[in-house]
């Protein structure tokens, strides 16, 4: 059920109807049973085999949780050590059964095989449960915060299996942390009008980038890629350039979405975006994208490695740095692509860390006449450019296929029109200049059309233009968001 469909719709009408009478939204045990039961059926809509496997691993990590508390109050410092690593383990073991066994049996395979070790393997049918990266992040970080003390386990399962199924970010996220969600679902949510209208707004914006912008954008880059043999440089090259673009407008659209549908709940869903293509470097670019992945692993990977490598100084950040990118890299799938796409954003920082700029955070400020600063706008230039390169490794089937796709490039046809280009695609392109505008206006903003000043008649003609936008130019129903594969 995407939330660019009709049925969504019908079926977030029911559940915002039921979850905000009066006699369920006095009980908040009603609440979190409803929400609970609305979230199971969104899963099971997705994919209705796969709801046994989140139901045991949220039992097996609710016990897991009070027991290593248990634990703890009774001193025995080893033993709840054992069980926290243990509960990472099954989380990660989670992961990789279904997401990477496969993957790595068969890479093991072709290795010994070319040794001449005459190994063979048939490959499993294991089929991937979508969200599964994202939900055993939320049940890895529940223990790891019991085990730090930063939060106590949560005693009422409705409770804890809410936070585990959120059916708005189950899918494709944000990654929401057990210390910020679980005690919000502790109290009764109300209906707060202000709050669901900007939800509402959220959730129209998001709506618009990922139907007008993305699904539009993919027209080029999709074809691009499926005739590589068949394209000329230019058509190559512009498909690099504005697939950054497309994606951010696809998964921060869903970010967006997601966001919005939690606030017309009243309830507070992590952001995962921060205007990052504002970024003058890798680190403020990474600060910005995807931010509650790099923020998980931050904390629970990069630090403890950082800490582990200090007295190497600048070679143990590095090191940390690279390790830490090459898990973000493999997090979004079984494929060496993914690997080599996190060793290259990790090499991207050794320059930062070498020169000391590593940890600094400086203001984005602009000059007198409100434009950023032209120095600012090289360095934005650049990182783009960077980022887009990284995003050819990211998008390739097979790194064969990436260095196909960038040896492309250089042809004399670099110089004539590019394929595959259409009235359609060329306003999404206008639109995708307008987002990067609307980036730096709105760059103290939660979300680009995001407006407080404005009063209701001016907010409204703009939500209804951007209505008109989506019901002539977007498709309902059309593409799956691109994170839903990981």
């Amino acid at each position: 059920m995407l939330f660019n469909s009709f049925p969504f719709f019908i079926f977030f009408f029911i559940v915002f109807f039921v979850y905000f009478l009066p006699v369920v939204r006095s009980r908040v045990k009603l609440q979190n049973l409803w929400l609970l039961l609305a979230s199971y059926f969104f899963y099971g809509y997705a994919d209705i085999a796969m709801i046994p496997l989140l139901l045991a691993t949220t039992v097996v990590f609710y016990i897991m949780g009070l027991w290593l508390k248990s634990t703890m109050q009774k001193g025995k410092e080893k033993a709840a050590y054992w069980i926290s690593t243990l509960g990472v383990c099954l989380g990660i073991g989670v992961l990789l059964y279904f997401k990477y066994l496969g993957f790595f049996a068969e890479s093991f395979a072709l290795l010994f095989n070319k040794m001449g070790l005459g190994v063979s393997w048939s490959t499993l049918n294991i089929v991937m449960p979508i969200g599964v990266s994202f939900f055993t992040f939320k049940l890895i970080s529940y223990i790891i915060e019991i085990h730090r003390e930063h939060i106590e386990p949560c005693k009422d399962f409705v409770e804890f299996a809410t936070f585990v199924a959120f059916f708005p970010t189950i899918l494709s996220g944000p990654i929401d942390r057990p210390n910020k969600f679980l005690p919000q679902l502790a109290k009764n949510r109300v209906f707060d009008g202000a709050t669901a209208i900007d939800g509402a707004r959220q959730f129209l914006w998001g709506l618009f980038t990922k139907l007008c912008i993305a699904d539009s954008l993919a027209t080029i880059t999709d074809s691009a890629w499926a005739n590589m043999d068949d394209s000329s440089a230019s058509t190559l090259f512009l498909s690099a350039i504005i697939y950054p673009l497309q994606l951010y407008a696809d998964f921060d659209g869903y970010s967006n979405m997601a966001i919005g549908v939690g606030k017309i709940l009243n309830i507070k869903v992590a952001r995962n975006f921060n205007h990052p293509f504002l970024a003058r470097n890798i680190a403020e670019f990474w600060r910005g994208w995807h931010m509650s992945l790099t923020g998980w692993l931050t904390d629970y990977v990069f630090a403890p490695l950082n800490i582990a490598f200090r007295n190497l100084e600048n070679l143990g950040i590095i090191f940390a740095i690279v390790i830490n990118f090459i898990l973000i890299g493999f997090w979004h799938g079984a494929n060496w692509t993914y690997a080599l796409f996190g060793l290259y954003q990790g090499l991207l920082y050794i320059p930062l860390i070498l020169s000391g700029g590593f940890g600094k955070r400086k203001k984005l400020r602009p000059a007198a006449n409100g434009l950023p600063f032209r120095k600012d706008v090289y360095k934005m230039i650049g990182t783009y450019c960077l980022v887009a390169l990284g995003l050819v490794i990211f998008r390739a089937p097979s790194m064969s296929a990436a260095f196909q796709f960038i040896g492309g490039w250089f042809s004399t046809s670099l110089l004539s029109a590019p394929q595959f280009l259409n009235v359609k695609v060329l306003i999404a392109i206008a639109f995708a200049l307008m987002l990067l505008v609307l980036e730096w206006v709105q760059r103290d903003k939660e979300y680009s059309s995001q407006n407080n000043t404005l009063n209701l008649s001016k907010m409204i003609m703009i939500d209804i233009f951007l209505m008109a936008l989506i019901v002539f130019l977007g498709a309902f129903g059309g593409n799956q968001f691109i994170y839903f594969q990981f």
